[in-house]
Order: C-alpha cells, then sequence, then structure tokens
C-alpha cells in the first residue's frame, strides 16, 4: 500500500491557467507527486453561473479523489470564489484554494491597507477576495476589476510588445485612481503577464506598487499545510507531474507548455 505522503497532490481547473499553479508548487515542492486535472472541455469557467461552476468542480475533485490523491488544489480563482466549502463538506479530504493565500500576501505586501485585484468577471463578482482580505484585515480596502482580456492574450503568447502593454495599462489606470499600493493577479492566467502587469503598475502607481501572484502565494500555503500534516513526499527523488484533460485541443502541447514552464510529457485525456 501506498504511504499516504506518497499519494499525488490533485489540482484542478477549468483549463491549462491553472498550469502556472503546478509551476509553482513544482519549485517549492520538487519532490511532490502531483496529479493536474484540467477542465479544458467546458473552458471557460468565468462566465458561467454560479451553481454550474459547483457542478463542475464537484465533478472534477470527485475525479481526483478517486485517483487517489491526499490533498486537492483548487488552481482556479473562479472555482475557489463559489465552490470550497463545498468540496470540503463533500469529500473527506483537504480542500486548498488559491483565493485565501493570495488575500494574506496582499495584506502582508499593502502598507496602506489599499489592495486592487484583477480577475475574471465571476471571480470580482463573487466579492470573494474582499472577504477574504477583510477576514485577514478589518482595516483593508478592496478595490477590484475584471480584466477580461488577460486570458485570451495568455493562451495566445501575447505576452510582449504594444498590444499587451496598452490591455495591462487600461485595466491598471482604474486601480491607480483608486490609489491602491498591492496589485493582485486573480487569475492564474495572469502571472505570464506579470512583467508587463508590473511596468504598467509601476508606470501608474509607483516604483512602491507590490504585485502578488496567487499562485506563487497558493504553493508556499501548500508546503505550510504540508508540513503542518506531516504529509510531504520524504523520498529525496523529483515528482511526477502527470496531466489530466477532459478535451484535447490541437495546441495543448504549445499552451502547456507556456504555462508550466516545461514540455507537458504526461497528458492523458479522460472523460468526467
Amino acid at each position: 500500500m501506498t504511504a499516504r505522503e506518497d499519494l499525488p497532490l490533485g489540482v484542478f481547473d477549468s483549463g491549462l491557467g491553472g498550469l502556472t499553479v503546478v509551476r509553482a508548487l513544482r519549485a517549492a515542492l520538487p519532490n511532490e507527486n502531483i496529479l493536474y486535472l484540467g477542465d479544458t472541455a467546458r473552458v471557460p469557467y468565468g462566465t458561467k453561473g454560479e451553481a454550474t461552476v459547483v457542478k463542475y468542480a464537484s465533478g472534477c475533485a470527485a475525479h481526483l479523489v478517486r485517483a487517489g490523491v491526499k490533498a486537492i488544489v483548487i488552481a482556479c480563482n473562479t472555482v475557489s470564489a463559489v465552490a470550497p466549502e463545498r468540496l470540503r463538506i463533500d469529500l473527506d479530504l483537504p480542500v486548498l484554494g488559491v483565493i485565501e493565500p493570495g488575500a494574506r500576501a496582499a495584506v502582508a505586501a499593502s502598507t496602506s491597507g489599499k489592495i486592487g485585484v484583477l480577475a475574471t468577471q465571476a471571480t470580482v463578482s463573487s466579492g470573494a477576495y474582499a472577504r477574504a482580505v477583510l477576514a485577514c484585515s478589518t482595516r483593508a480596502e478592496v478595490v477590484s476589476f475584471a480584466a477580461p482580456l488577460l486570458v485570451p492574450l495568455a493562451e495566445e503568447g501575447w505576452t510582449d510588445g504594444e498590444v499587451p502593454r496598452l490591455v495591462a495599462a487600461r485595466y491598471i489606470e482604474p486601480l491607480a485612481r483608486a490609489g491602491v499600493d498591492t496589485v493582485v493577479l486573480g487569475c492564474t492566467h495572469y502571472p505570464l503577464l506579470r512583467p508587463i502587469l508590473e511596468e504598467a503598475a509601476r508606470n501608474a502607481i509607483g516604483p512602491h506598487v507590490s504585485v502578488v501572484d496567487s499562485a506563487l502565494a497558493t504553493a508556499e500555503d501548500v508546503v505550510r499545510f504540508l508540513d503542518a500534516r506531516k504529509l510531504r513526499r520524504e523520498a529525496q527523488t523529483p515528482g511526477r507531474i502527470r496531466i489530466q484533460v477532459t478535451d484535447l485541443p490541437r495546441t495543448f502541447s504549445t499552451v502547456a507548455a507556456r504555462f508550466l514552464g516545461a514540455d507537458a510529457e504526461e497528458v492523458e485525456q479522460v472523460d468526467l
């Protein structure tokens, strides 16, 4: 029987954006085995209603449980905004999201307490970041704006040049007007555009601005969780990354490598 600490971490997202979380997890926990599920057949979740998102998330999580994971990381801000408590009730496994770690990192980074969030419309509408930030600090103030064009730019590889710079500047502008000193990248696609967004934030807000990557914050949270539960894999050998998707698009290998920062070696199409 496999020791519990040797079981893989289960990570899921509506598509491939969550591979930025896997990339951060791999850097922080190189010996962990990871099973990633991308629901590429039903992406995006950000435009769906809450009940539909919960339904899809429950199906993804149940699939990972059947595969035998030791914990589940929701690598999707939209799901993390509406479904974690439901999943924690339904599953006999720890469930970690990306919003609480990002909120804690933002509160720690901010000196004024004014925090800006860029996210999908669904995440913004949920108010999840505002609730998570206020749970950390009642003196904090959150200003959230939807930044829908950043997702297709990331997926198309448009991470540099005039077009992404103009888009980034447009989305940062209202946060600058609101007087924030910290910007949270509230979608797992956005880290691919971090250099452009940081440049826009420095230009509009000033050199003191902090840009928080929720993927990195989540990886740090997972490290603390595994250590506290004594679930970190002790074997000093590199862990495996298995990727499962519900649809295998023609551009998969290119897009996956862009998000993961390396070639995706083990890929399997599954039916939920």
